[in-house]
């Protein structure tokens, strides 16, 4: 005897809410194949899949999220997502970045594959948003699912590979037609079934080990910079919400969500008096280097550093645990930051043609305590997709290329404030973003 139809509505919607709640990259993957698998959803079918799940599941929950994306999935520049069809796409890389790109391709209806080397949320770092990414995000329904947003917006209009390590992009093979093989990537597992994926866009968004070739780097570096982030339990107290978030007080941030986070910058000469760092070295590889850091000594000091930014305001400070069950916290070097030369360039070989663009730090490393990452980030994803669709449109490729070069001069300089206020008319088209923008200050002979 089948099931009825309240009945099948009333499993859809608790399969729903299951992949809502959970919390880790696994799980969230395993919900949503249990979700696809129970009730019959191809998520391979990228065409039909968003509106045979918005079918499927009619809970409240959902209901409003596919409203939001629905509204979002209106924007004209989107042509109904017909702008990139035919378009394939590989996106090395799933943090915030690469997975905000791979959501304005899906919508522009581009076949969308993503791949990332970790299979665990292993950084329990709270985002630093600028006013428009908050509004961006909750465009797409980042609220209802309150910090899941990979989860809750992303896997369910495109392809999300775990444990997969982009190694190199493999050229068309010598002495063919059109019609032989195009571009592909080398990929561990070597057996996987993305071996054989072609593609005709490739963007890298690995942050700033950046493993696509061709994309020369420009280095900053500046005197000596230390860095501590330290993860804190929040145990929401009444005591605990009085106390501020700090931003720009010496240089210790404290932004409030889960887990009370730090982010502080530490002078050498302080580390090595408080014995956290213990022999002095002129290379800063030996100098922060695991063995030569007093781990009991650099918990005693962030959490020193905490109480001191707070006022000695919150009641206790016990240390998060992270992936590795260990107390989080972590010191690295930021002296040096690293910008690519090009934002985008341009590869054909036998006849198939490759476009290739880098997003997020790959692109352009942020001085990271100042919430400049994800708030330039998302505006070069945008860039980039818009470039990806001119493309698609029947634009050269020196047109697009140009328009996108003159687009990343602008990136470094944005902030706050020069960037347009108006977050409801933002689109992926840079006019709606970018007040007065000369979108020809590169040329195509350029």
């Amino acid at each position: 005897m089948g099931e009825t139809e309240d009945e099948r509505s009333a499993q859809a919607g608790q399969l729903f809410e299951n992949f809502v709640q959970v919390s880790t990259c696994k799980g969230t993957l395993q919900a949503f194949s249990i979700l696809c698998r129970q009730m019959d959803l191809d998520p391979l079918d990228y065409r039909n899949f968003y509106s045979n799940l918005k079918a499927t599941v009619t809970n409240w929950k959902a209901n409003a999220l596919w409203t939001k994306l629905d509204k979002r999935a209106g924007h004209k520049e989107y042509k109904k997502a017909k702008a990139c069809e035919g378009t394939r796409s590989l996106i090395i890389g799933g943090g915030p970045c690469g997975l905000r790109t791979a959501i304005e391709l899906a919508l522009l209806g581009a076949k969308v594959v993503v791949i990332e080397k970790r299979d665990t949320f292993s950084r329990n770092n709270v985002l630093h948003l600028w006013p428009y990414t908050i509004h961006d995000l909750r465009g797409l329904g980042a609220k209802k699912f309150y910090g899941k947003f990979c989860a809750g917006a992303i896997d369910h209009i495109m392809e999300v590979h775990v444990n997969v390590e982009f190694v190199k992009l493999l050229e068309p093979p010598d002495k063919q037609e059109n019609e032989g093989p195009g571009w592909r990537a080398e990929i561990r597992p070597s057996n996987h079934p993305l071996t054989d994926f072609e593609f005709d866009v490739v963007i890298g968004a690995d942050g700033r080990r950046n493993t696509l070739d061709g994309f020369k780097r420009k280095e900053f570096r500046g005197k000596l910079a230390i860095a501590i982030t330290a993860n804190f339990v929040n145990r929401n107290t009444t005591a605990e919400a009085k106390v501020e978030e700090i931003s720009g007080v010496a240089f210790i941030f404290n932004q409030k969500d889960n887990t009370h986070y730090f982010v502080m910058t530490a002078k050498k000469q302080s580390l090595l008096d408080k014995g956290v760092i213990i022999h002095d070295y002129i290379e800063t590889e030996k100098l922060l280097d695991q063995d030569n850091v007093n781990q009991e000594a650099l918990l005693s000091y962030a959490r020193e550093a905490a109480d001191f930014g707070t006022n000695y305001q919150l009641p206790s400070l016990d240390y998060a645990i992270n992936h590795c069950s260990q107390p989080d916290v972590a010191m690295f070097d930021f002296t040096c930051m690293y910008a690519s030369e090009n934002a985008a360039l341009f590869r054909e070989k036998c006849g198939h043609q490759l476009l290739v663009s880098l997003v997020g730090d790959s692109l352009l490393e942020p001085f990271w305590p100042m919430g400049t990452g994800c708030a330039r980030g998302f505006l070069a994803a945008f860039d980039t997709v818009w470039m990806v669709r001119g493309w698609a449109q029947g634009k050269t490729h020196l047109e697009i290329l140009a328009e996108r070069e003159g687009l990343y001069r602008l990136l470094p300089q944005t902030t706050t404030e020069n960037i347009s206020k108006n977050f409801d008319q933002y689109t992926i088209d840079p006019v709606t973003r970018y007040p007065n923008l000369n979108s020809s200050c590169v040329k195509p002979h350029q």
